[in-house]
Parts: C-alpha cells; sequence; structure tokens
C-alpha cells in the first residue's frame, strides 16, 4: 500500500511539472488604484461613480415609463394625467437637490433595467471605506471581505484627503481573453518564473487547451472572452481559491451569479480537467484566434512590431511580430518526448555561460504543407525552436545562431535515440545572411521560376486548344527551305525590258503520245511559269 501511495505521489509530481499555468493579471478591486480615472482609491470626501451618463438617461426614461403604467391600472384617465404631471415635476426637482442616487431605490425598476441595459460590474472590496456619496451600477455586485464595507462620511477632517473630487471607477469591458499582455506565466510551483530564459510565442502566451487558469485569491475581474471558437477548452480554473478541475464543478460555478459578471462574449469556457495526452507535446490550439492575438498585442504595441536590425528577419509560427536569431523544426518519431529534449537543451546547452543572453521557446505547432509554398494542402506537427539573443547592430542574433548550430550538431549525434528524425535550422542575423536563411531564399525563387514555366506551358496550351478549335487563327510564316535555294536562280530581265512573259502565249500543245508526257513535264519545270493542269485531259481536245 505505501507503495502505491508513493507512486501516486511520483504521478503527481510528474503532471504538475509538465503542466502549465496562466494567471490574469488584471482585476477590479476597489483598493487597485488603476481602476479609477484618477489613478487612486477614493478617500472619504470623494464621490464615487460607477456608471456611465449614458446609463442615467436610460435609468430615467423607464423608470418614467414604469410608473406611467403602474398609474393606468389604479387611477382613472382624469386623475392619472394630473397625478402624472405632480410627479413628473416633483421627480425633476428632487433629482436636482438630490441626485439620481435617491431615485434609484424606488421599487420595481431595477428588473426593467438588467432585461434592457447590461451594464454590469464585480468589484472586490478588502477593507471598509467611508465615503460622501456612491452611485451605484444598475446591475453587479460587491464581493466584500471579512470587516469590509462603506459608510458615510462624517464630516471629521481626513489628512489625506481634502479634494472633494468625483472619482469614476474605470471601464472593464476592455480586457480580453486573447490578449497575451494580460497573462503571465507561472512556475509548476505557481509562483512568476522570473529566470527569464524560457519564453512563449504569442499564441502561447494565451492560455491553450491543456493550460490551468488561475484568477488572484481575493480578486474580482471581467474578462471578454470572443473567441472564434465556440467553445474555449482548459485543463482548470482557479478563482476566489478555489480550483474547479472537472466539467461538473465548472458547470456549478457557470448556474452562479458571479460568473455573468465575471464573463461576456460569444465565447465559452469549458474545463476538461485532462492533461495533454502526447508525450511528444500538444498544440497549443490558439492558431483560429491568432488575429485577435495578434490585434491585442498590437494595440499595446503602438499598432505595429518592433524594429529588427537584422536582414530577412524570420517569423515563426504562432507569433505575430518577425525575430532575429535562429529558428530549428524537428521531425519527430513516436519516442520522442518534449519535456525530457526541453530539460536537456536547458540543462546541457542554455545554461553554459556563453548563452547567458540567449532565450529559448519550444513546443510542438502545426506547419501548413504547401504545394510550391503556394497552394496549401495540410497540415503537419513538428517541433519548433525559437532562439533570440539581446546581441545588438552587427551582432544580433549571431549568439542565437551559435546555440542553434550547437544543437543541430548534438541532433547529429544523438538525434536517433531523442526520436529526432531530422532537424531544419533558419538563421537570420545582422551581419550577413546564413546558408540555412540563402537556401530558404533560393527555395522561394524556384518555386516562383517553376510556376513560371507553368503559367507558360498553360497559356501556350490554352493557346493551341483555340486553334484547334477555329477559335484562333495563327498567322501563317513562311520559312526558307534548302533546296528552294539549290535551285537556279532565273536570269535576270534586261535592264530596259517592262513586260512579262504571258504564260498562255506561245505554248506547244500538248503531244497525243503517251511517251511524250515526261518530255512536257520537264520542260514545264524548266519554265517556272508553266504547270500542268491536274483537270485538263488532253485526249478530250482530239476531233
Amino acid at each position: 500500500m505505501k507503495c502505491l501511495f508513493f507512486l501516486l505521489g511520483v504521478l503527481q509530481l510528474l503532471a504538475a511539472a509538465t503542466a502549465a499555468y496562466k494567471q490574469w493579471i488584471p482585476n477590479t478591486n476597489f483598493e487597485t488604484a488603476s481602476n479609477w480615472d484618477e489613478g487612486r482609491v477614493p478617500c472619504a470626501s470623494d464621490v464615487v461613480h460607477f456608471e456611465k451618463n449614458k446609463v442615467l438617461n436610460i435609468f430615467i426614461l423607464f423608470l418614467f415609463f414604469h410608473y406611467l403604467i403602474l398609474f393606468v391600472f389604479y387611477f382613472i384617465l382624469f386623475l392619472l394625467f394630473l397625478f402624472y404631471v405632480i410627479f413628473y415635476f416633483y421627480f425633476i426637482f428632487c433629482t436636482m437637490l438630490s441626485g439620481i442616487r435617491k431615485a434609484r431605490y424606488l421599487p420595481g425598476e431595477s428588473v426593467f433595467l438588467l432585461l434592457l441595459f447590461l451594464q454590469v460590474v464585480s468589484v472586490f472590496v478588502r477593507s471598509p471605506h467611508a465615503l460622501t456619496d456612491m452611485y451605484l451600477p444598475l446591475n453587479g455586485e460587491f464581493v466584500l471581505a471579512s470587516g469590509a464595507g462603506f459608510a458615510a462620511f462624517d464630516g471629521s477632517w481626513d489628512p489625506g484627503c481634502d479634494s472633494g473630487a468625483t472619482v469614476r471607477f474605470a471601464d472593464a469591458e476592455q480586457h480580453t481573453w486573447f490578449d497575451p499582455t494580460l497573462w503571465q506565466a507561472l512556475s509548476p510551483g505557481r509562483e512568476l518564473d522570473l529566470s527569464g530564459r524560457i519564453f512563449s510565442v504569442d499564441e502561447e502566451r494565451v492560455p491553450c487547451l491543456y493550460d490551468d487558469v488561475i484568477f488572484q485569491p481575493e480578486t474580482s475581474f471581467r474578462v471578454n472572452v470572443d473567441s472564434s471558437r465556440r467553445v474555449i477548452h482548459l485543463r482548470s480554473i482557479s478563482l476566489m481559491g478555489q480550483e474547479l478541475s472537472s466539467p461538473e464543478a465548472w458547470a456549478g460555478y457557470l448556474r452562479g451569479p458571479s460568473a455573468q459578471l465575471q464573463f461576456h462574449g460569444n465565447g465559452t469556457l469549458q474545463v476538461t480537467g485532462t492533461s495533454c495526452p502526447d508525450k511528444s507535446g500538444c498544440a497549443c490550439g490558439n492558431a483560429a484566434d491568432g488575429h485577435r492575438i495578434c490585434a491585442a498585442l498590437f494595440r499595446a504595441l503602438g499598432r505595429q512590431c518592433p524594429a529588427v536590425t537584422c536582414r530577412s528577419p524570420l517569423q515563426p509560427l504562432g507569433h505575430c511580430c518577425q525575430v532575429c536569431g535562429a529558428t530549428i523544426n524537428l521531425d519527430f518519431t513516436p519516442d520522442f518526448d518534449l519535456q525530457k529534449y526541453r530539460d536537456r537543451l536547458v540543462q546541457a546547452l542554455l545554461s553554459q555561460p556563453k548563452y547567458t543572453g540567449v532565450r529559448m521557446a519550444i513546443s510542438k505547432v502545426h506547419k501548413a504543407q504547401t504545394f510550391l509554398e503556394v497552394i496549401p494542402q495540410s497540415s503537419t506537427p513538428l517541433i519548433q525552436i525559437v532562439l533570440i539573443d539581446d546581441e545588438a547592430g552587427a551582432q544580433t542574433g549571431t549568439t542565437a545562431e551559435q546555440l542553434a548550430a550547437d544543437i543541430m550538431d548534438d541532433i547529429a549525434q544523438h538525434g536517433e535515440a531523442l526520436g529526432i528524425s531530422s532537424g531544419k535550422m533558419e538563421v537570420a542575423t545582422g551581419s550577413t545572411f546564413s546558408g540555412q536563411v540563402g537556401s530558404h531564399a533560393l527555395s522561394r525563387i524556384t518555386a516562383g521560376t517553376v510556376l513560371g514555366l507553368l503559367f507558360s506551358l498553360l497559356l501556350l496550351g490554352g493557346i493551341l486548344f483555340l486553334h484547334r478549335k477555329g477559335k484562333l487563327r495563327l498567322p501563317a510564316l513562311r520559312h526558307p527551305r534548302p533546296w528552294d535555294r539549290a535551285e537556279d536562280p532565273a536570269s535576270p530581265a534586261p535592264a530596259g525590258d517592262k513586260g512579262f512573259d504571258n504564260p498562255m502565249f506561245d505554248v506547244e500543245p500538248p503531244s497525243a503520245v503517251p511517251g511524250d508526257e515526261m518530255p512536257q513535264e520537264m520542260a514545264s519545270k524548266d519554265h517556272q511559269v508553266f504547270y500542268l493542269n491536274p483537270l485538263y485531259d488532253a485526249s478530250e481536245t482530239e476531233t
């Protein structure tokens, strides 16, 4: 029994070692200064606003119609009209004096506003706060920690708060699930990976199919899960200190009131509770939303990628911007183990002092197979290694190139034992083109040449086809023949002779003797102006 427990513990450690944890960064906490337009937490003399101006206008409009309908059922038409006028002016007067906040708690209005306007928010409050006034959202919740709450400001002097400003809660609708800048990777111990030696391509910075997602305990959040996929699969989700790792547990949470305030959009999160079943690794699965990931990244980068200093930069699969350095694509066998090979590269090569400034990304990706690099056919899995360094100027990418060369040498020696069948390296540095990059460019030139030849043959075949069908006429071309040039040229006419020989004049009649046909034919050949008419029969001229 002890051995069984030990084996289970080892399996759990291995599962934790291969798991990838992604933690959501933003929150909607009341005490987070960045959640307020003033850049600070509201103090006692401040007025707090959660809703937008357009929300208040819709509130008054629907409140008016709601009470108008109620009065129709209880009063006659004349009394209803009179009461409506009195109530309307009284309401406007009260609004001007005490604010719309006083009218928010009239019975029945929250039901109508919940159905017709979806301005929602969830806010976690960690400590007690005194405020002068607070305008609440139309629909939402305060998640109060132990001892937290709100109280009215009693007017006493507060040394750190004498502004009395209006502080508005920031819009949390802009936070999207597929924004790689809003996620951070954690180590298996759920601590920040501060080494910085291992990074992920942009599509893998967002939670993948078999990742564990963590929302920090004692925080509230709101995230837009708009996606090109109907369902976004995850291994587990941890929020408010509770881990949900089964489909049943996650379905139960979605039925609660908080889930609708935390997640919105056309996508649906689905917890599977399963890890990657393939030891060679699993593709991330975010390719369908790659355009969303890059669009969010470009917004954070100023709508363009950082400038690169190398010639012919590389474009790794799953990455939004081009990079300088090296990439290696590996074809693998069923014996390949991604986790073991990653550990081998880190311990044997990446940890060497000469490669201190090199960062590495390694993962399984699907590369689209194309005919002549133009026509898509299918996709094949491969292991992609991306190497970048911190060199500058002409030395950009040179250290990464050296590490890539060492990796290729290691593959040449131990590739078969590691389950690697072949590898292809491409390099882009700030100094010169490498041989691999040149071969890659040459392959594109060759593909363009072959395509040009195919297009020419297709065009020629089309012309011949139309010519055979009689749809297109080609001009007749006469080429001189050798036997024509070999004949004796005709004697030139005298310079003063402007006339010509009449072929119908001074012609001897054909002989009736059959034996004379050959001399006559030979005579006609000697005079180029004579010819034999195949339709003429000399015997018919005899009388």
